[in-house]
């Protein structure tokens, strides 16, 4: 039975069948993942490589997010969280398919729907402190300011990415039942 007209079991088409690489890379969630894996690279990584400056005064290095520590540390975290969990998911995304008990695959789904609901609250927690403490900046002399931008705005993109997996799951139709894609 091919997925698009046969027999399904949440968002998935019975188990059976080939892996097809091509059309696994080709479809919406596996993209719209593979950007949030790239984004919360891009937020950890900015941080990580340039996100500690020593002040002119201390040679401790300090967050360059008005010197909060917690803010870097939050984004962080958030950030290796959001990586690891995008490729656990990714995984999960190439297995679903030979997933033959139909309870399996809800409880996959609906773990991937909770996930991407509290990690879309997180995100935006992170892009709020993260905006609030770059205006806070003053001292903006020795910082390097594309990596804090670029922290801020791919914590923003991360929302939208995280808002999407989510959505794409929410039931639609009269049968109310979960979907992976539309």
């Amino acid at each position: 039975m091919e997925e698009t007209g046969g027999a399904t079991a949440y968002g998935a088409s019975l188990a059976g069948g080939g892996f097809d690489f091509y059309k696994f890379v080709r479809q919406p969630q596996t993209i719209v993942r593979v950007l949030s894996w790239i984004f919360s690279m891009v937020v950890f990584a900015c941080i990580t490589t340039e996100g500690y400056v020593n002040t002119a005064h201390s040679a401790e290095a300090k967050c360059v997010f008005n010197q909060n520590d917690s803010a870097c540390h939050y984004a962080v975290g958030i950030g290796v969280i959001a990586f690891l969990a995008c490729v656990a998911f990714l995984v999960l995304d190439a297995y679903l398919p030979f997933m033959s008990n139909a309870q399996e695959r809800k409880y996959a789904v609906m773990a991937d729907l909770g996930f991407s609901g509290v990690w879309t609250f997180l995100w935006f927690v992170c892009f709020c402190l993260l905006a609030s403490q770059w205006a806070r900046t003053h001292d903006i002399s020795s910082i390097p300011e594309d990596a804090a931008r670029a922290t801020v705005a791919f914590s923003f993109f991360s929302i939208a990415t995280w808002v999407r997996r989510a959505f794409s799951m929410l039931p639609s139709g009269a049968d109310g039942k979960l979907t992976l894609d539309p």
